[in-house]
């Protein structure tokens, strides 16, 4: 239960970072008024974020955790792939507002992203995500996580989930969902030649 409320207080925090600076800017925006959005004091910002930047990531960390417990959740006679497709795409389901919001938070994201602080954060951030996937997969698989396999996977999903993000964020119509299905689709195809 304490977890779980540290997990969501820190959720809360990176949310309230991305939108107060995707609305305000990056340079207008103090960890005080961050977390006083949450009804946290400063100090406490500060025991889970080292920067701001860390904040704006920390959601990519949790959908990393969340999708490596998704796939430890999934029928164990479920065929590799499938399990991971279904544990990825199990964290995109809930809808955006609408398509007008939707693209205002897209260019909001794209410049927020551009910021040097964060770029390195996105770098960090990936990387536990990476490693978190790594773990399950090995679990999953009966491997080590020292094994080729698991980190070889873990860096195919993670390429292929990047490039979705990316193509998306660039064209944000309607639901991530069926381009990630199609993203996995060819990966799962061998990444045969275009025809």
């Amino acid at each position: 239960m304490r977890e779980r409320k540290k997990r969501e207080t820190r959720l809360a925090l990176s949310h309230a970072t991305i939108r107060l600076t995707i609305e305000r800017g990056w340079d207008n925006v103090s960890v005080e008024e961050i977390a006083a959005e949450v009804n946290v004091s400063e100090r406490t910002f500060r025991n889970y974020f080292a920067s701001k930047a860390e904040a704006v990531v920390a959601t990519h960390v949790e959908r990393g955790r969340r999708t490596a417990e998704a796939l430890r959740a999934r029928p164990e006679t479920e065929p590799l792939w499938e399990a991971i497709v279904g544990a990825v795409l199990g964290q995109f389901d809930a809808p955006v507002a609408n398509d007008r919001a939707r693209e205002r938070y897209s260019a909001g994201l794209q410049k927020l992203l551009a910021e040097p602080a964060i770029q390195h954060e996105v770098f960090r951030a990936h990387a536990m995500a990476q490693d978190e996937l790594a773990t399950a997969i090995a679990e999953r698989t009966g491997t080590a996580t020292t094994d080729l396999y698991p980190q070889i996977v873990a860096s195919v999903v993670s390429a292929g989930l990047g490039t979705a993000l990316t193509r998306w964020t660039t064209n944000p119509v309607g639901s991530i969902v069926p381009l990630l299905q199609e993203v996995f689709d060819q990966i799962r195809a061998g990444l045969p030649e275009p025809r």
